[in-house]
């Protein structure tokens, strides 16, 4: 089976539907920004990460052999 044929757009059709019915118009709208704020904050992080990995990755390379105590 491929996946084109399980979520076929009848019934991407029938979930939206029901979220609505379910939640309400307004509340859409309203999940879908906050899913959008928290992508966003979870790149901010993985970038966060990032930064702090080249610092540490740089920082070890620059001290490595560096210990001179005669």
């Amino acid at each position: 089976m491929f996946i084109s044929e399980i979520f076929g757009p009848d019934l991407v059709v029938v979930i939206i539907a029901g979220a609505i019915l379910l939640f309400g118009g307004a509340a859409i709208p309203k999940f879908a920004r906050n899913l959008g704020q928290s992508k966003t904050e979870f790149e901010k992080g993985m970038k966060s990460v990032k930064d702090v990995a080249k610092i540490d990755t740089s920082g070890v390379s620059h001290s490595a052999g560096n210990d001179s105590t005669d």
